[in-house]
């Protein structure tokens, strides 16, 4: 069985922060680059961020560059995405996403549809609002 979960969504305010969590169960994530991507509200799914399986690459969407950060504990089995200065425009399901080793190279396209990713989580909904 090889999973991933995502937890920490909630409703809060614009500029402020919230901090994602994905746990990973059924595979080994040291072997793995990993993704968060977002669906907004009559949107298509699109990618927010990336890390290669060794965490020295890391690749972030324009529109959420300075604000949002990746990161994973391989020995927790568990991928972040921290989320700052969050606009209403962040309104999204967040998803966490896992692929082969090299998929998050210097030649992936955040801003093209999904791609390149084995296994998904079923979401998060993240709510920025007054």
């Amino acid at each position: 069985q090889l999973q991933l979960v995502e937890s920490g969504g909630g409703l809060v305010q614009p500029g402020g922060s919230l901090r994602l969590s994905c746990a990973a169960s059924g595979f080994i994530l040291d072997y793995y680059t990993i993704g968060w991507f977002r669906q907004g509200p009559g949107k298509e799914r699109e990618g927010v961020s990336c890390m290669d399986s060794s965490g020295a690459r890391l690749n972030y969407t324009d529109s959420v560059k300075g604000r949002f950060t990746i990161s994973r504990d391989n020995a927790k089995k568990t991928v972040y995405l921290q989320m700052n200065s969050l606009k209403p425009e962040d309104t999204a399901v967040y998803y966490c996403a896992a692929g082969r080793w090299d998929t998050c190279n210097s030649d992936y396209d955040l801003s093209r549809k999904p791609y390149g990713m084995d296994y998904w989580g079923k979401g998060t909904l993240v709510t920025v609002s007054l």
